[in-house]
Parts: structure tokens; C-alpha cells; sequence
């Protein structure tokens, strides 16, 4: 099941929430943010000790002070027009998560729009990757069964919508 959800991830009630990190994962702007400060200042210190992540790869942490088992720290591309591996990048931290969720035994996950704030990923093309990608993993039948799209704003929500529309006209 797919769901877009309008609101903050940091209280969504779900095994894992997706944090969209930077390459230093020592919390940063938007969601990335938000979710160090309502996970508490443990989540800041077992960031510190992993140490980073590579653009399109995946850290976890536990979930700390918050309603969730786990955080998964991905970092998606930076756009800079879409020729230096965007798109690839991208698509590779939603394969990424869902394949750690799969190891984990995740039934449940909520990702943020990755990339698309501060990193100015055009959100018409990440929502594209976002939901071929979940598609993908949920048509092979492995890992989380309940994926959320959880957005801060009403055009992103209806971004999803239309998307995961197109995907079942299909």
C-alpha cells in the first residue's frame, strides 16, 4: 500500500521514518532539521559516531525521542541540471532503504520528498524517480508493505497523487 500523507514526519507512527541528510548527517535545514530535533540530541551523537554518508547510499540510527523504531539517514543529489548522475543518485537512495528495510523486517516507512528543498531537485522529476522506484520494490513483493510519502505542502502531496495516478493507468 501507498499512501501520500500532508504533515510532519516526525509524528508519523511508522517503523522507520526516512531522514533526507546531508553528506555529514549532523542535521541541517528542513527535514533533515526538524527530525535532530525531535529525535533529541542522542540522534545528533550516534550520527557523529558513524561518521557520514555518501550521496545515494543509507545510515540508520535508532529513533530515539522519536514514535518510530528506526531513522534511515539517505542522501540524495544535489541538482546541477541532470547530466552528472542525478537521476541514478537519487533512484539509488529508494532502493537503498527499501532493501535495508527488507534486511530489517520493516513493515512500515515514510519518506520525505529527498532532494527536493534545499538540494533543488525539480520536484515534477523526483516524485517521478520516488514512485517508479517504491512501485518497483512493491511489484517484486519484498520488505515494507506500507510505504508513506509524507509532505510538508499541499503541491507536493498533489504531485505524488498525480503520479501514483499515472503509475495505475498504466
Amino acid at each position: 500500500m501507498i499512501e501520500v500523507h500532508l504533515g510532519d514526519i516526525t509524528r508519523l507512527h511508522v517503523d522507520v521514518i526516512v531522514n533526507a541528510a546531508n553528506q555529514r548527517l549532523l542535521g541541517g535545514a528542513g527535514v533533515d532539521g526538524a527530525i535532530h530535533r525531535a529525535a533529541g540530541p542522542e540522534l545528533l551523537e550516534a550520527c557523529r559516531q558513524i561518521g557520514g554518508c555518501p550521496v545515494g547510499e543509507v545510515r540508520a540510527t535508532q529513533g530515539y525521542r522519536l514514535p518510530v523504531k528506526r531513522i534511515y539517514h539517505t542522501v540524495g543529489p544535489v541538482w546541477r541540471g541532470g547530466n552528472l548522475g542525478e537521476p541514478e543518485l537519487l533512484a539509488s537512495c529508494y532502493r537503498q532503504c527499501l532493501a535495508l528495510a527488507r534486511r530489517e523486517n520493516i513493515h512500515s516507512i515514510a519518506f520525505p520528498a529527498i532532494s527536493c528543498g534545499v538540494y533543488d531537485y525539480p520536484p515534477e522529476l523526483a516524485v517521478e524517480i520516488a514512485v517508479e522506484q517504491v512501485q518497483n520494490h512493491l511489484d517484486r513483493d519484498d520488505g515494507p508493505r506500507h510505504v508513506i510519502f509524507c509532505c510538508i505542502d499541499d503541491d507536493m502531496a498533489e504531485l505524488y497523487r498525480m503520479q501514483l495516478d499515472a503509475c495505475v493507468r498504466r
